[in-house]
């Protein structure tokens, strides 16, 4: 698939076939095209939790619920044959950057007003959601109640130094309602890209 089609078929999906699960050498695919995404002095402070087995799915949601009925959306999320926790290093940046070539004497995290750990986990994420269409299955992003950080940490062995980026489930799409936000519409190019300076269109006349 050319990647302008693959790009302008993602879309987050909800619900999954369960009697299909995700075949390993495609998920092996999604996770070598993760760890091919841009990081800060090519750190790559990224670990990402893979569960495909049933108890493991069971395990995740039980611990990032109240126990009670799901919303209808969480019940189709809940069919996904695969979760893929998504969980960013910051240590590893720190100590990267402390060493000879970066020239920095200190692992400061106010030298850092943008946590890169972050973003470069959640550009690998990126990637996995493309690679997800790609094969021809659907996939979702989706966040960790900060509440239930701490219950997730102790069902999966997961260090207290590792921060919840984010939860990818991947699977094959089944019928799914859209997402209500959608009527929101796509905000157009010449409305959020700037020209020369923030407030002139991209593509606008220029403006003396």
């Amino acid at each position: 698939m050319e990647l302008r089609e693959v790009i302008r078929r993602r879309r987050m999906v909800r619900a999954y076939d369960p009697d299909r699960p995700v075949p390993v050498e495609v998920l092996d695919r999604l996770l070598d095209h993760a760890v091919r995404a841009p990081s800060a002095g090519f750190s790559q402070g990224w670990d990402f939790v893979v569960l495909t087995d049933q108890a493991d799915r069971e395990l995740f949601w039980a611990s990032t619920s109240d126990g009670g009925e799901p919303d209808s959306w969480l019940r189709g999320m809940r069919t996904a044959p695969c979760l893929i926790i998504a969980l960013s290093d910051p240590d590893t940046y720190l100590d990267r950057y402390a060493e000879r070539d970066k020239g920095w004497t200190d692992r400061d995290e106010a030298r850092w007003p943008v946590p890169f750990w972050d973003v470069d986990t959640g550009m690998a994420s990126m990637l996995m959601l493309l690679t997800a269409v790609d094969e021809g299955l659907g996939a979702l992003f989706f966040g960790v109640p900060v509440q239930r950080h701490g219950d997730v940490r102790e069902a999966f062995g997961i260090p207290g130094n590792r921060r919840f980026v984010g939860v990818i489930s991947v699977g094959y799409p089944a019928a799914d309602r859209r997402s209500p936000s959608l009527r929101r519409g796509r905000r157009p190019v010449r409305e959020v890209a700037h020209h020369g300076r923030f407030g002139r269109p991209y593509g606008g006349v220029p403006v003396d």
